[in-house]
């Protein structure tokens, strides 16, 4: 995919997914991360059932999954507001590296999660 037309090495930027309970809290994330410069877009997708241990037991819940697209370099200060703001002890923030994205994506994404624009 690299190499296509359009198309950059994804190692500047991240998607980030982290579940919330509900979606409130999940807008309330989103709002967070977008408004204050963490974050270019996020997606919120209610819907999701976690089935996870917890304090020895394993649990079955319905979440909501943010998907997050962000800039490298927001990701250490995103993952540290998530953990400030989040309703859970121990939120799940799993970040990827994408292997490509759209060169024009990528731009403004980048523009977005610029120091500057926070």
């Amino acid at each position: 995919m690299v190499g296509a037309k359009n198309m950059a090495a994804g190692g500047s930027a991240r998607v980030v997914l982290i579940t919330a309970p509900d979606t409130g809290s999940a807008a309330e994330l989103a709002d967070t991360l977008v408004g204050e410069g963490l974050a270019a877009c996020v997606n919120i997708l209610p819907g999701v059932t976690s089935v996870y241990r917890w304090q020895g037991e394993v649990k079955t819940d319905a979440e909501v999954l943010l998907w997050v697209k962000t800039a490298q370099a927001s990701l250490e200060a995103l993952a540290a507001r998530v953990a400030e703001v989040h309703p859970f002890d121990v939120p799940c923030i799993v970040a990827l590296e994408p292997q490509a994205v759209g060169v024009d994506y990528l731009a403004w994404l980048l523009e977005c999660c610029a120091g500057d624009s926070r």
